[in-house]
């Protein structure tokens, strides 16, 4: 099948600026002969002609050139329709992309949406909003909330950002229904990940997967700061976490679940990150995987 691309480029996302990356995508895709359009993202993440673009002019690849928030509005929008997503991770974490093993360096990237192989990979959906990676509740999305008001990005400002949060974070009361369990906390953070990490391979759910149709929970419940720093960094983030058990449950400072579908209750309105962009707060959320949902380029 002869290929035909579509890059769309973020202006904004991650550090750098993307003219030395417009010029590298326009001189490596006419080495490969493929036919190619180099476009701006929406802001709006308004889409709605993009699948009849593609069904008209017969292109094969849409290629995403930012973070986490770029590609979850084009995935979003490219919903069913048959084509594949590549990914040049240009954003302030790149969670999806270093989960799936894509390459953060630009040129490595290319090259690997040249010659890689397209898989179908799961999302979801949180009180019916699109969701590629990582959602979450709390201590993590209030650092989502203030960061997309930065006028400058990066990592080191987001760690900024996170340590101010964290001397100010405080648990909030939540209610589960997960697995066939119901239990009420008071959590500094609750994560729901399609994806292993937050991105710059800070791992949150150690035992995620993109493509094995469940949903990671992570609960980091009420406890010591000092403590808190100790489940986050060590046990969650080197795996030395297990799945959730009745016996252990008033003894671990940490719950983990693997579920298709859960229902949170919210009664404190904590703020809520989508893939790392702000949220609306609700009492409720209603959270569904969805198996399959587009197809992505990887290793």
């Amino acid at each position: 099948m002869t290929r035909k691309f579509v890059y769309f480029i973020n202006p904004v996302s991650g550090t750098g600026k993307k003219t030395g990356l417009t010029e590298l995508i326009r001189k490596k895709t006419a080495e490969q002969n493929i036919p190619f359009e180099i476009l701006p993202t929406d802001s709006s993440g308004n889409y709605n002609d993009l699948k009849k673009k593609i069904q008209v002019e017969g292109i094969t690849d849409i290629i995403v050139c930012g973070g986490d928030g770029t590609i979850n509005r084009l995935a979003c929008a490219l919903q069913g329709a048959d084509v594949n997503i590549g990914i040049i991770p240009v954003g302030s974490g790149n969670g999806l992309a270093l989960a799936a093993g894509i390459p953060v360096n630009t040129v490595s990237a290319l090259d690997l949406i040249f010659k890689g192989h397209a898989v179908y990979i799961d999302s979801f959906t949180i009180n019916g909003i699109y969701s590629c990676m990582l959602s979450g509740l709390g201590f993590d999305a209030q650092v989502a909330h203030e960061f997309a008001l930065q006028k400058k990005r990066g990592l080191l400002r987001y760690i900024k950002l996170s340590l101010k949060q964290f001397c100010n974070a405080r648990p909030y009361p939540f209610g589960l229904s997960v697995g066939g369990k119901e239990f009420n906390t008071e959590a500094f953070f609750v994560s729901i990940a399609n994806s292993n990490q937050y991105g710059n391979n800070f791992t949150i759910a150690p035992r995620a997967s993109i493509q094995d149709g469940l949903l990671d929970i992570i609960v980091v419940n009420k406890m010591s700061k000092l403590r808190m720093l100790w489940t986050v960094f060590m046990q969650v983030r080197y795996g030395q976490v297990r799945l959730y058990e009745d016996k252990k449950y008033h003894r671990t400072g940490i719950h983990y679940f693997q579920a298709s579908a859960l229902r949170i209750r919210n009664p404190g309105m904590a703020p809520l990150h989508i893939d790392g962009d702000p949220g609306t707060s609700a009492p409720v959320y209603d959270i569904s995987i969805i198996e399959k949902a587009f197809r992505l380029i990887i290793p």
